[in-house]
């Protein structure tokens, strides 16, 4: 991860990062969407190589704006794309964007992981039944952060609120 961005992100400062210039309206004079170049740019800027797979792939993940997706969608997605890639390609591709700081990994099941383009600190709804991950409009505030064990610090805190549709 590019010094910078790692820093910012642990010391828990608002960074922008790559990801967020391509958001960013056009009349602005900066980058907006995802084509390629957009990417490129983008990868080369955390230290990545811009490799046509992660060219290809970032284009699929963040082409669509904020986006919650498994292995397995962006699999689907590249394929009705007619990008032609191995499961294993698209594992490798998405655990080096999270450790990048491009995406976020979310955890909701022991078996299920889903990759979320907005890698900002923020806290989600898992629809039971449905296998879909919404992000909360508003912070989660925790009342008192817990001491780590000793020799330990504090990564990070994710909050994911199980919820289910109500009998009508």
């Amino acid at each position: 991860m590019n010094e910078s961005v790692r820093r910012a992100m642990v010391e828990g400062h608002d960074a922008e990062l790559p990801v967020d210039r391509l958001r960013i309206d056009p009349v602005a004079g900066r980058r907006t969407g995802c084509p390629f170049h957009d990417v490129r740019e983008m990868l080369r800027e955390v230290g990545l190589r811009p490799t046509r797979q992660r060219l290809a792939l970032g284009w699929l993940l963040f082409a669509k704006g904020n986006r919650h997706l498994t292995a397995e969608m962006l699999h689907e997605d590249a394929l009705k794309a007619r990008f032609p890639v191995s499961l294993a390609t698209i594992y490798n591709t998405l655990n080096q964007f999270t450790e990048v700081g491009l995406l976020r990994e979310v955890a909701v099941n022991g078996s299920k992981t889903y990759f979320d383009t907005n890698a900002a600190d923020h806290s989600h709804f898992y629809v039971e039944g449905e296998s879909q991950l919404l992000d909360m409009p508003h912070a989660v505030a925790l009342k008192e952060m817990p001491t780590p064990p000793e020799g330990f610090e504090v990564a990070r805190v994710d909050v994911v609120v199980r919820v289910r549709r109500k009998n009508s």
